[in-house]
């Protein structure tokens, strides 16, 4: 009886990856992975395109026991004190609908953002806007075009529901090919979507060209510019498209809660982009009343936590510095990052480096583009990542 279980767990454990596909990793955070199927090839990994794929865990429906969680790309240190003390606050209010308090918060980032508080759409973090927006925008086919590699949630939500994908190798700096991927763009094309800084790459596009294609192309297309990991930038703000939405131009740019304010697992998110946009996506979601009132309330504050917003920015720093000395000591070469995590190259199968890696109570993730095999691994605490560098210096070094 006992092995008939076994084999009957292990028969739905493999089919919920291959026929299904995996609709359900808790190994990686699935913050980051779309909720649709992932087309895996024979060995278990997902598969994006043919030149751009992740490597998958032997047993990705078991949650490792970690001593550095360092595969989702979350924040450490959050959410900040003020945001706690809100949400703490609020809690007993947790009866009730939130849409008077979310009418505040919107009108706050509205203020913050310089827009009109009708440009902005709330919802529970960001990936839910990306994957609300592929659903609105390919409903009836079309293509989107974006870089390869790229963030995928919203062009495997695409994808999903009809869509096809014209991925844009980056260029060989990592910046994105804005020439190839303007002209890429066709009579089928309903999107171009940008992430900036880029995910899993870590890498930025210049800010002048970037502001002149989403002015352009804007004209022919909607672009969407998905800036989550902006603000781990000093000069963030300066470095948003933002601007563009009062010129007129048919922009969308999301932002999240989740990283720079560590609050992932509140999750608050938003978009900014015109109105007309907006309604077009609100004839088929109430994108705020996925988020809860004491989450309202976090948000609000933690806008107003400037103290925890430079601590967030100047610790991440510090954490990606120690991992670039830590590596060049090793000999590792890397891409240098503008984000919360980083990528560089192994020599290793990425699904054994994973398993090794795992072995060492430190979850990372691992890809495969560019002809080469990458790990990625977010920065977390100054001590969770010398666990990690003492981890890739016994499975690599």
């Amino acid at each position: 009886m006992g092995t008939t279980n076994i084999n009957r767990r292990d028969w739905i454990r493999k089919s919920m990856l291959t026929a299904g596909g995996a609709m359900a990793l808790p190994y990686l955070g699935l913050a980051e992975t779309p909720r649709v199927p992932l087309q895996l090839d024979a060995n278990g990994n997902a598969v994006y395109t043919p030149f751009f794929k992740e490597f998958l865990p032997e047993n990705p429906m078991v949650l490792p026991d970690l001593a550095a969680k360092l595969n989702a790309n979350e924040n450490p240190y959050g959410p900040s004190p003020m945001a706690l003390e809100a949400f703490k606050n609020a809690a007993p209010g947790g009866n009730r609908y939130a849409w008077k308090e979310l009418f505040q918060l919107v009108d706050k980032i509205a203020d913050f953002e310089g827009v009109g508080s009708k440009n902005i759409m709330m919802g529970p973090g960001s990936s839910d806007l990306l994957e609300k927006t592929a659903m609105v925008f390919f409903m009836n086919g079309g293509n989107v075009v974006s870089a390869d590699p790229a963030y995928m949630s919203l062009i495997q939500v695409a994808e999903s529901v009809g869509a096809t994908w014209k991925p844009v190798p980056l260029k060989d700096d990592w910046s994105h090919d804005l020439k190839a991927m303007e002209e890429a763009i066709d009579d089928e094309t309903k999107l171009v979507y940008i992430c900036n800084p880029n995910n899993p790459t870590g890498t930025i596009t210049e800010h002048e060209e970037l502001v002149d294609f989403c002015s352009r192309v804007s004209e022919r297309v909607p672009v969407f510019v998905d800036e989550a990991y902006l603000w781990f930038l000093e000069d963030g703000a300066k470095k948003s498209m933002v601007s563009l939405i009062n010129e007129g131009k048919d922009v969308i740019i999301a932002r999240t809660f989740s990283k720079i304010h560590g609050m992932a697992g509140l999750r608050v998110g938003y978009i900014v982009a015109l109105e007309e946009t907006l309604g077009r996506l609100q004839k088929i979601t109430r994108g705020g009343m996925g988020i809860s009132l004491p989450s309202v309330y976090a948000a609000m504050a933690a806008m107003d936590d400037a103290e925890f917003i430079e601590k967030s920015r100047t610790l991440n720093t510090a954490c990606r510095e120690y991992v670039y000395q830590s590596l060049d000591q090793m000999g590792f070469e890397y891409v240098p990052s503008y984000t919360s995590f980083l990528i560089f190259p192994i020599e290793m199968d990425g699904k054994e480096f994973l398993g090794k890696m795992t072995e060492q109570k430190v979850g990372v993730r691992a890809f495969e583009f560019m002809d080469k095999k990458w790990c990625r691994v977010s920065m977390g605490t100054m001590e969770e990542m010398k666990l990690f560098t003492a981890a890739i210096n016994k499975v690599l070094v």
